[in-house]
């Protein structure tokens, strides 16, 4: 190594070293927190030193920076993330529910990218990409050694062009590949539609910016359609989630005035706080209230909540509230166990908006929120008040599907640990290993399960029963983690 790179790099660590000494001393002037550990400080220094100085090849400085921060809140939990210029746009966007690309929800499993849901009419959905699928390889990279955000990246891209996926869908024990054509996503997260004379649908797939408008625009379209409406179900299966503030809005629908919606939280004093069914807590606008146009007599509307394990986050307030207050019957599956809110911080001006934010951006989980009965939910879920099983013939993938509580990492809940979490994961395990065993003596491939809304959805045709009082055929176990368990 030449004097001149030595210097260099030492200038580097020197440069590093002054921002951790400014780090400390603004710390120690603004917090009442513990002091920063300085012999761990003094070891990532060290560590930068001999990887700028010693690596097979030159690093550039900031991208081992970058790589440290993301790390550092990575290891949090799994919803924690560390935006740059190009992964907040990406951020932005499937909050607003328009993007270029596959149009799937994503996570990580086992090192590989695993499709949570494939968005309604995407590419992704139309090339058939199914819950739990598991991408192996994007064009010609493998995905394991990737971070979930470097992933999304490579199959992000301009409109009309090509991505080629190498898929492994566990539940049929087979690898095929498929190509997709990106495409501008424009998510319509809501959906409905009059069942039969009196009865009608409406499903959320995701809470996003223009959830509420168009939840509100689908009600008004039902009555128009059916102007004596005797019953609703709400779907919320395989809702991911999203904006607190658009769940906080569809609660209150239902709702009477000022009844506490959600509850939250954390270690910070302005993280405890209660959202109510009131106008300020859900609408953008002042003079805007979306839900002065529902129908009157809509509030005491008999209504059924459907939820399954794919049912996360904000999807789990709602239901939670309506199950709280008595307002509707929960039925389904138990729900996905994410209960902790991610709050995004613009680093250079925590009051700048995100789509004005100059700089990096830290999405961090800063509170847990409880339901209006105060129970947290976190790494649990909500469970029904009425088991169902998928199918007539009983549940065929539910063993296969990931909660938070399998995530790696992840936030603990008030009421998980010990014991009864280890054989509540052995017992899941074995009922794993049982349905891929019974999947692999198949001479061919399950029957996909009917889609939502369609006359053969079997938890739809109970949640109908229930509102007409007609007998239903709930799951034959006898509880959640048995109902997870049963094989076909």
């Amino acid at each position: 190594m030449s004097s001149k790179l030595k210097v260099a790099g030492w200038m580097a660590v020197g440069a590093l070293t002054g921002v951790l000494a400014t780090l400390q001393l603004q710390a120690n002037a603004r917090s009442s927190l513990s002091a920063l550990p300085l012999e761990q400080i003094q070891q990532l220094v060290a560590v930068f030193d001999q990887i700028k100085r010693r690596y097979v090849e030159p690093v550039d400085e900031k991208k081992l920076i970058t790589d440290a921060i993301s790390g550092m809140v990575s290891g949090l939990d799994p919803h924690s993330q560390y935006f740059e210029k190009q992964a907040l746009k990406e951020f932005i966007e499937g909050t607003s529910g328009k993007f270029v690309g596959l149009g799937i929800e994503v996570g990580m499993e086992d090192g590989l990218v695993k499709v949570i849901s494939p968005i309604e009419d995407s590419p992704a959905f139309k090339a058939g990409l199914k819950s739990g699928d598991l991408i192996v390889r994007i064009d010609e990279t493998a995905v394991r050694g990737l971070t979930l955000d470097q992933a999304v990246k490579r199959m992000r891209g301009d409109p009309d062009t090509k991505v080629n996926l190498s898929i492994y869908r566990k539940n049929e024990s087979r690898s095929f590949p498929v190509t997709i054509i990106r495409k501008e996503i424009l998510t319509k997260s809501v959906k409905a539609k009059v069942i039969e004379p009196g009865y009608a649908w409406l499903r959320i797939s995701q809470f996003q910016e223009r959830t509420l408008d168009d939840f509100v625009a689908r009600v008004e379209d039902l009555y128009r359609q059916e102007p004596n409406l005797k019953g609703l179900v709400l779907d919320m299966r395989y809702d991911p989630g999203g904006l607190l503030d658009r769940a906080i809005g569809v609660a209150a629908a239902f709702l009477p005035p000022d009844v506490e919606v959600v509850s939250t939280k954390g270690q910070m004093v302005e993280a405890a706080q209660s959202f109510r069914a009131v106008p300020r807590d859900y609408r953008r606008s002042p003079s805007n209230d979306p839900l002065r146009r529902l129908p009157a007599g809509f509030k005491s509307l008999p209504l059924v909540v459907l939820v399954n394990e794919g049912s996360a986050s904000a999807s789990e307030i709602v239901a939670g509230a309506l199950q709280d207050h008595h307002r509707a019957i929960v039925m389904g599956a138990q729900t996905f166990g994410k209960a902790s809110v991610q709050t995004p911080i613009c680093l250079a001006n925590e009051g700048v908006p995100l789509d004005k934010c100059p700089s990096p951006v830290l999405k961090i989980t800063t509170a847990r929120y409880y339901t209006p009965k105060g129970n947290s939910i976190q790494a649990k879920g909500i469970t029904p008040d009425v088991l169902l099983d998928e199918t007539a013939e009983g549940n065929v993938f539910a063993a296969l599907r990931t909660r938070e509580a399998d995530l790696e990492k992840h936030l603990a809940g008030e009421a998980e640990g010990g014991k009864d979490d280890a054989a509540r994961i052995k017992a899941r395990e074995e009922a794993r290993a049982k349905l891929e065993a019974e999947m692999a003596k198949r001479n061919e491939p399950p029957k996909p399960l009917p889609e939502f809304g369609s006359a053969e959805d079997f938890p739809l045709q109970q949640a109908l029963n229930q509102l007409k009082g007609l007998p239903v055929v709930a799951s034959k176990a006898s509880s959640p983690d048995k109902a997870e368990a049963k094989t076909q």
